[in-house]
């Protein structure tokens, strides 16, 4: 389940320093490099829903086998990529194919916990959490490595060894009968075209967002209500919003991951190119930079990770937001990186707190027939978290990345930052959970 957990987080942090490096490549700005980011982001939105919707519906073992199958397919293809288009092809690939594990250890952790009687596995979920802030912390010092020993097509072909293990301990090790069915097993594949519609036509604006391309933005609403009908109107919905319209602690804790993905993959990716392309940095060098961050990310999951009460930590990760998005505000190209280290630990204490806390709400929110589904979904809040920064970052830096463009989004990353703050101060729900129960 680890490993199959970090495909994701390891293709998303590896990238973030090599997004300069493909643009020189290929000869192309930021603004364009981050369809990478956009495509797989886009993928993931649409494919962890599917992909938790399925594990509900058939048992996670087949679905963890086949996602990390096509992990080292769309590995291979990335490796081997001629064009810009290919390479953006491959990184959609990475995205489905990285859909699968998280909704399918999910299910697991709960099978195995009613089994045993284990109410809250706070140690296991924190384990999970861990380890993909470890690859975030590999990540960008892997990715560095790895352009200095062979170029940037070596982040692609490491995801073939990567999906092998995967499909071997998933052959040997995952229980090979699925999950009872209590439903027809049908996807609702409207509700899928509709919301991939509404996804792409809002980012084809928000990459470049321009008066004249207004009939974008009209299209999205347009077809964004047309999914809402439709899954209010569908026996098996793509995503159940009986559900959420009945459990609001639920839907704060979906707004929260937006909010707060938001802002850490504004710092994953836009900072590594600054450091490249504003402060001078290699790619290896700007790896080693954001050490920090998810050092920092790491070591507070370990020291708050057991303890099941949510909302301090959501309070605190709020505010660490506040200030991290506050200090990009007074760094320039002479900047000394003993200081723009401390922005990264600002970003850290952020992530590790509001990612942690997030996944143990919603384990708790959850209604537990549909745990596969409803983690599927807090994934798909923070990859929509990840698509506003790309966004935000091909909006910043259409120019390249410069000291104003990151000074620009530290003002966006305020806003964003300030309303995290509000939406958790706001919800009372969860002072309850982690709080022991009367007998």
């Amino acid at each position: 389940m680890v490993i199959g957990g970090i495909l994701n987080p390891i293709n998303s942090s590896m990238l973030a320093v090599a997004l300069i490096p493909i643009g020189a490549t290929f000869g192309v700005p930021p603004s364009q490099t981050a369809w990478l980011i956009t495509g797989l982001y886009l993928a993931t939105a649409v494919g962890q829903p599917v992909a938790g919707r399925l594990v509900d519906l058939y048992g996670p073992r087949p679905l963890y086998l086949i996602g990390t199958a096509v992990v080292g397919l769309a590995g291979l293809l990335g490796a081997l990529a001629p064009t810009l288009g290919v390479l953006i092809l491959s990184r959609v690939l990475l995205g489905f194919g990285t859909s699968a594990a998280y909704p399918a250890s999910m299910s697991l952790i709960r099978s195995e916990a009613d089994r045993t009687g284990m109410s809250t596995p706070a140690g296991i979920l924190s384990i999970l959490s861990i380890a993909n802030q470890v690859i975030s912390v590999i990540g960008p010092t892997l990715g560095g490595a790895l352009i200095g020993l062979g170029g940037w097509h070596l982040i692609f072909t490491i995801n073939v060894p990567l999906s092998v293990i995967c499909v071997i301990l998933g052959v040997v090790w995952l229980p090979s009968r699925p999950r009872t069915r209590n439903a027809s097993g049908r996807l609702d594949y409207p509700g899928i075209v509709l919301f991939s519609a509404t996804l792409v036509s809002l980012m084809l604006f928000l990459m470049q967002p321009r008066v004249s391309r207004w009939y974008l933005v009209v299209f999205a609403v347009a077809v964004g209500l047309a999914f809402v009908q439709v899954q209010l109107r569908v026996v098996e919905p793509f995503i159940d919003l009986h559900v959420l319209g009945g459990n609001r602690p639920l839907i704060s804790t979906y707004i929260r991951q937006v909010l707060a993905m938001v802002g850490s993959y504004s710092f994953l990716y836009a900072f590594p190119q600054w450091l490249e392309e504003g402060h001078g940095l290699d790619a290896a060098a700007a790896g080693l930079l954001m050490l920090p961050l998810s050092v920092t990310a790491v070591l507070i999951i370990v020291i708050t990770g057991r303890r099941a009460r949510v909302r301090g930590k959501l309070i605190a990760g709020s505010i660490f937001l506040v200030a991290a998005a506050t200090a990009p505000r007074f760094v320039g190209a002479h900047t000394a990186l003993a200081l723009l280290a401390l922005v990264g630990v600002l970003a850290g204490l952020s992530s590790g707190l509001t990612g942690l806390a997030n996944q143990n709400a919603l384990y708790h929110q959850a209604d537990p027939a549909r745990i596969g589904s409803s983690a599927g979904l807090l994934r798909t809040g923070g990859y929509l978290g990840a698509l506003v920064a790309a966004a935000a970052n091909a909006r910043f830096f259409q120019h390249g990345a410069t000291t104003t463009g990151l000074h620009e989004l530290a003002l966006f990353l305020l806003v964003v930052a300030g309303l995290l703050v509000l939406v958790t101060l706001l919800d009372r729900s969860l002072a309850r959970i982690g709080r022991p129960q009367p007998n």
